[in-house]
């Protein structure tokens, strides 16, 4: 008989076997409030120099740059096959605010993950102990046994230190579909 894993994440859902559904390819749109669409209007417009309502490819890295964002080139490959689907190399600022859209989506996510780190870093280690998770367990009244409580954290522990740091957290909160 195969054992059933907890969820890394403490809630609710542990208690009742709820899983959730998974995450479709086509995520609802995110939305923006005007200030942001107007922020990512302005950064569009001080690259769009002739006017045109099109920026092109080089000028895409820069204007994330401008909004705060640090893309990779392989970010940039992708985010840019996803919206220039007839291969003019332009971008209009309705693609533009797509992807900046989906960008800002996955900011808030990183750091709504995050903050829910430095509640189980309460020692401000930089890292999740299993004494800051038998700690979270007991406050939320989980009844976790310390051998559950060790399958989570070997389970996000990638480095095998026996504690969980902010990437391998981001990564099995992600992996979950929690955030």
């Amino acid at each position: 008989m195969a054992t059933v894993r907890k969820p890394f994440c403490l809630s609710h859902a542990s208690r009742t076997n709820y899983m959730p559904p998974p995450r479709k390819k086509t995520t609802p749109k995110p939305e923006l409030t005007e200030e942001q669409k107007q922020e990512i209007r302005e950064a569009f417009e001080l690259f769009d120099t002739d006017g045109s309502g099109h920026i092109d490819v080089k000028e895409l890295k820069v204007a994330m740059r401008a909004l705060g964002f640090e893309p990779k080139k392989e970010e940039i490959k992708k985010m840019i096959g996803e919206v220039d689907k007839d291969g003019t190399g332009k971008i209009s600022f309705a693609d533009f605010l797509t992807i900046m859209t989906q960008k800002m989506a996955e900011k808030d996510s990183k750091e709504e993950i995050l903050k829910a780190f430095c509640l189980f870093d309460d020692d401000e280690t930089g890292r999740i102990s299993f004494k800051n998770l038998k700690r979270v367990a007991k406050e939320l009244g989980e009844n976790l046994t310390d051998e559950e409580l060790q399958e989570m954290i070997d389970e996000a522990d990638r480095d095998g230190d026996g504690e969980v740091n902010q990437q391998e957290f981001l990564r099995i909160m992600k992996k979950t579909c929690l955030y």
